[in-house]
This record gives structure tokens, sequence and C-alpha cells, in this order.
């Protein structure tokens, strides 16, 4: 059984930057594609980012394009989100999510396992 946790939230400046980090356990890491979601109050929780088996696909949200980049290193275990040129829309929680599929979905459903999410506020 996989488990992911995130980590690398919290509060930051409009403009500033933050690296979210997911570690996997307990399975092959490195056969799965990992997506990253995040999901703001009141509202559902929404494709952001993600990265295939071995790294080589990116697909980004047309809201974080340009601004986020998402990486892993199996050697770690470990999808990273980077994200830049914050904005306060962009708070909400981050949770990472990992598909025994080859390339990452936008789709919730089509991931095996949840990270317990990790919170990012973005101030203006």
């Amino acid at each position: 059984q996989v488990q992911l946790v995130e980590s690398g939230g919290g509060l930051v400046q409009a403009g500033g930057s933050l690296r979210l980090s997911c570690a996997a356990s307990g399975g092959t890491f490195s056969s799965y594609a990992v997506g990253w979601f995040r999901q703001a109050p009141g509202k559902e929780r929404w494709f952001v980012a993600g990265i295939s088996r071995r790294g080589g696909i990116t697909y980004y949200a047309g809201s974080v394009k340009g601004r986020f980049t998402v990486s892993r290193d199996d050697a770690k275990n470990t999808v990273y989100l980077q994200m830049n040129s914050l904005k306060p829309e962009d708070t909400a929680v981050y949770y990472c999510a990992g598909s025994n599929r080859w390339r990452p979905s936008q789709e919730r459903g089509e991931y095996d396992y949840w990270g317990q999410g990790t919170q990012v506020t973005v101030s203006s």
C-alpha cells in the first residue's frame, strides 16, 4: 500500500514562492504517475499539475502554467511542486495523488492513492 505525505505548505505573500514535496513509501514509486490537486474552501478539488512515470511528460492547469513546475526524484521517492509568483487565488489545500497509469490525468477518479494535503495561504 502506497502512502503519500505532502509537506512544504505555509503562508506566503503574493509574488512569493513555495516548494511542495510529496514523499512516497510502501510501493514502487517510480511506477506511478503523480498529480497535484488543490481544494479551496467550499470548492471542488481541481487538478493543478501532473508528471508521468519517469517524468517525461508534465501537464499543467492553465491557471498555473508558467508559474508552477512539477518534477520528480525517484531515488528519493519524492515529487515536487515548485510554485512561483503566487497569487491569493492559489490559496488552497494542496494534495498529491498517485496513479498506476503511466501518464497523469486531470480526473480525480483515476488516482489510486492520496496524501492528507498541505495548506498553502497566499496573502495579498
